[in-house]
């Protein structure tokens, strides 16, 4: 069954800092190294995915707490700021949705109510929100406080995405007129206050904004942990996942619409998205070779963690060569890290030691580094085995890695019926089926 009762999948763009999803993807020959502080990079950025009919990009976002020594080699991960960029690509893009990330514990239902639909608005109709909880105390540091519990945190957001919902519905569908002849600007009748003493949150007041062409932003959540599902399967259309097997991924994505279920919804209404990262070129050696290229100042580091990963030593001064017989036969895959299979895998293929590290196995999701048509048959094996409803793409290099995958990969996912070949609407909420809502859903 091809991606459970869907026929097409969904494809978004990863986008981050500007550079891609390599380390060292800044100092790629044609790449501007001042990409970071360039939102004219992310305009076009977002404009090659609108070209391969992707259904949104998604910007990752959270205060920057990496050591101050990483920005030694290294640009730090997020951008400057996802409302800011994304309002400078709504106004150079026309179809493709635009989906940040802000964190339900630090900000307020207000704010982030505010914030989400005035880009709904700028976008007519393609915003989407991805609601998530912040975990880490360096981030909390920031703000001058500790970070909560996990339930605090998760209770905190159940109510943060409530009053949310409620502020985008409190100006109703209908309440503003514009009557010149008559002088009536609005309904004042259909106009609500929000008014809410929750365990965490508490709020009163109206958002003065009207319904976009989509009514109000798509609920995202990226997570997989109990909390995730609960939240995702109350609120969200859309999941951003993490999944490096079939099995883990059909797993997830039953659980979340198992959730969606238990709020009294339709499971189709939520749609679990792999991430994919992707060094797509024309045959495997050059893959390896720009892999190499962009991450070998991090070989030792990244030799050391498959030591772990496959139980082994290794030896840095054989990096061209092969693992040993010997060494294959006392192999192998750690149980605490899910990538250690398809490292031994790749392993046991006869690569170098650093061409098994080029091949992504200690990338944040499954690598695809070759030609196109891989990348396809994983997207096609993926879909057709219920393990998802689409992929979220993380290039190596944005700038020429977006364009390789819309040029070599689309078009074979086309062309095998797997995914649609134009827009079809509008709207975020039409690119990925969500149903009409505006306000609070009342079924949960």
């Amino acid at each position: 069954m091809i991606g459970g009762n869907n026929t097409k999948m969904l494809i978004g763009l990863t986008s981050g800092n500007g550079y891609g999803f390599q380390p060292g993807a800044w100092r790629m020959p044609g790449v501007d190294p001042r990409s970071y502080t360039s939102y004219d990079a992310h305009v076009r950025h977002a404009q090659a995915a609108e070209r391969g009919k992707f259904q949104f990009i998604f910007l990752p976002d959270g205060p920057s707490t990496d050591k101050t020594s990483l920005l030694e080699n290294d640009a730090p991960n997020f951008n400057l700021d996802v409302m800011m960029t994304l309002a400078a690509v709504a106004r150079e893009t026309r179809r493709i949705g635009l989906v940040a990330t802000g964190s339900t514990t630090f900000n307020t239902p207000f704010a982030l109510a505010k914030q989400f639909k005035a880009l709904d608005i700028m976008s007519h109709g393609r915003a989407g929100w991805n609601a998530i909880t912040s975990a880490s105390n360096d981030v909390a540091a920031i703000y001058g406080q500790t970070i909560p519990s996990s339930k605090d945190r998760y209770g905190r957001a159940h109510e943060v995405v409530q009053v949310v919902q409620a502020f985008w519905g409190s100006s109703g569908k209908d309440a503003w007129v514009h009557d010149k002849e008559s002088g009536q600007f609005a309904k004042h009748e259909k106009i609500s206050t929000v008014n809410v003493k929750g365990e965490y949150v508490n709020a009163r007041g109206t958002l003065f904004i009207p319904p976009s062409k989509q009514g109000q932003p798509i609920v995202f959540h990226a997570g997989g942990s109990p909390n995730a599902h609960e939240l995702a399967g109350r609120f969200a259309n859309v999941v951003i996942g993490a999944a490096f097997t079939i099995e883990d991924g059909i797993q997830q994505r039953n659980a979340f619409r198992e959730a969606a279920n238990k709020y009294g919804r339709d499971p189709d209404e939520i749609k679990f998205i792999a991430g994919m990262m992707t060094t797509i070129v024309k045959d495997r050696r050059t893959a390896l070779d720009r892999r190499l290229q962009l991450m070998g100042h991090l070989i030792p580091q990244r030799v050391a963690y498959l030591q772990q990963m496959l139980g082994i030593r290794l030896d840095l001064n054989s990096l061209d060569e092969p693992l040993s017989k010997e060494q294959l036969e006392a192999a192998f895959p750690s149980p605490y890290d899910p990538r250690s299979e398809k490292a031994l895998e790749i392993a046991k293929e006869g690569w170098s030691l650093k061409d098994i590290i080029a091949h992504g196995i200690i990338d944040f999701h499954p690598a695809i580094v070759g030609p196109g048509i891989e990348a396809a048959d994983h997207m096609q094996t993926w879909f057709e085995a219920g393990a998802c409803d689409g992929f979220w793409i993380s290039p190596d290099v944005l700038d020429d890695g977006i364009d390789a995958f819309v040029d070599e990969v689309v078009p074979i996912l086309q062309g095998r019926g797997l995914f649609h070949q134009d827009y079809e609407g509008a709207t975020l909420r039409e690119h990925i089926g969500a149903p009409e809502q505006y306000g609070i859903d009342p079924r949960v």
